[in-house]
């Protein structure tokens, strides 16, 4: 009885992971398709659609991480399953950490400073007059 309810949530789990990924895809694809078609865009859209993009797949990994989790620890803990997960998280934590790069534009040894100063940017507010 407490398999089949922790199996129906790991795939209730991975199910929310799907429609976050493909939600956010087909959302962020329209109005990226919009904003081209009616000419509203600008250097910074595509830009924009790719964070966009990323950001809901870093969602759904982390999401499926935690189903794999749930299902290996509390249905079937042997060895083969637990190194099969330890396979997938270091696969998905290799994805996540790439997809952190494309949305952060840097390394992560880099502050944002480092990279303001390489595109010629301005490390003070323009209201204020304060350094960040």
């Amino acid at each position: 009885m407490v398999t089949i309810w922790v199996e129906n949530v790991a795939i209730g789990i991975e199910l929310l992971a799907i429609a976050i990924i493909v939600g956010v895809i087909v959302s962020s694809t329209l109005v990226y398709s919009f904003r081209i078609i009616s000419r509203r865009s600008d250097a910074d859209t595509y830009a924009e659609y790719r964070h966009q993009v990323a950001r809901a797949l870093l969602l759904g990994l982390e999401i499926l991480v935690a189903a794999d989790v749930i299902r290996t620890v509390a249905l079937e803990p042997t060895l083969n399953n637990v190194l099969i997960l330890g396979l997938l998280v270091v696969i998905r934590t290799f994805l996540g950490w790439s997809l952190v790069v494309e949305i952060e534009e840097r390394w992560p040894w880099q502050s944002g400073r480092d990279r303001q100063e390489r595109r010629g940017e301005s490390s003070t507010t323009p209201i204020a007059g304060k350094r960040i």
